[in-house]
């Protein structure tokens, strides 16, 4: 090669080299956008009786898509309120109990008050009187023991019918965790499951992810970390190939307090940086950003 070529050949090559270079100052960090993901498990067992959800359906929050078989729980409701109702009706009726004592004493308190003016008057004697007040002492003693024993039989049939009252809520509670909904409002990613199959407790029926918000979760080598913060605006573009970009504003919502290593196919502003932060950048999707799409952040208002 002569001179001239060699010349052109170096021209050529430092032009591509800054190119590069000023291709990758575009941006300061680069990443893939994703979603909050949640996975919707059966809480309960048994067959399931409907899930109407389709891969790419936006459900809301709260609202039943499906139904796992209620029989033998709501049989087994039926039971203890029956179970209920049974020790109930043992629980015995206090002041009903205790009113023929009652009426024993008073009666004798009465007869106490006429033996006292005959006594009074030397027409009763001594003896006499005594004897009333032994009666009505037996009987008041008799009445503590009887209200005694008679409370605590109230309280043993008030506990046994508070803890079956427990049971009956923890059927309610399997009863409503029957209704399959879900926790956020979101795009069905997979459904695992379908109507006919048995359900087992924690067995994954179907995933949900909030497509409305993304993040973009991006990588910053240790001497970019003065100019990110929490809350802090950040341009965002999202990449469709072939040159084609979409921006959207973005905002710092998480920042990692450990470094890793940096993922192969994330690039840094030095890509000679092993050690790398993540950070969350929260845009909000127009519909167009799909979960593990590319992306590029600008910081702004840097330190």
């Amino acid at each position: 090669m002569n001179d001239l070529g060699f010349n052109f050949f170096a021209v050529g090559t430092l032009f591509l080299l800054l190119s590069c270079e000023a291709e990758q100052n575009e941006f300061d960090a680069t990443g893939t956008f994703e979603a909050t993901e949640v996975t919707v498990s059966s809480e309960v067992s048994g067959r399931i009786l409907s899930l109407d959800v389709l891969e790419g359906q936006e459900i809301t929050s709260g609202v039943e898509v499906g139904m796992i078989d209620t029989v033998q729980l709501y049989l087994q409701k039926m039971q203890l309120l029956q179970s209920i109702s049974s020790v109930r009706s043992n629980r015995p009726d206090v002041s009903k109990q205790i009113a023929s004592v009652k009426e024993q004493i008073a009666k004798q308190q009465t007869e106490r008050v006429r033996v006292e003016r005959l006594l009074a008057a030397q027409a009763a004697t001594q003896k006499q009187l005594d004897d009333i007040n032994s009666a009505i002492a037996v009987l008041e003693k008799q009445l503590t023991a009887l209200q005694s024993s008679l409370l605590n039989s109230v309280s043993s049939i008030d506990a046994q019918s508070s803890a079956i009252e427990i049971q009956v809520a923890q059927v309610e509670d399997l009863l409503s965790k029957c209704r399959i909904s879900s926790p956020i409002d979101g795009t069905v990613l997979a459904k695992y499951t379908e109507a006919g199959e048995l359900a087992a407790v924690g067995r994954p029926l179907f995933k949900i992810a909030d497509t409305k918000r993304l993040f973009l979760r991006a990588y910053v080598t240790l001497s970019q970390l003065e100019d990110v913060a929490l809350g802090q605006k950040v341009k965002v573009f999202a990449d469709f190939g072939a040159g084609n970009r979409r921006e959207y504003d973005g905002v710092i919502s998480w920042i990692s307090e450990r470094n890793e290593f940096t993922p192969k196919n994330i690039q840094t502003k030095n890509d000679r940086a092993n050690l790398v932060y993540a950070v969350k950048i929260a845009i909000v999707n127009d519909g167009y950003v799909k979960i593990g799409m590319y992306g590029e952040a600008v910081f702004e208002d840097k330190k």
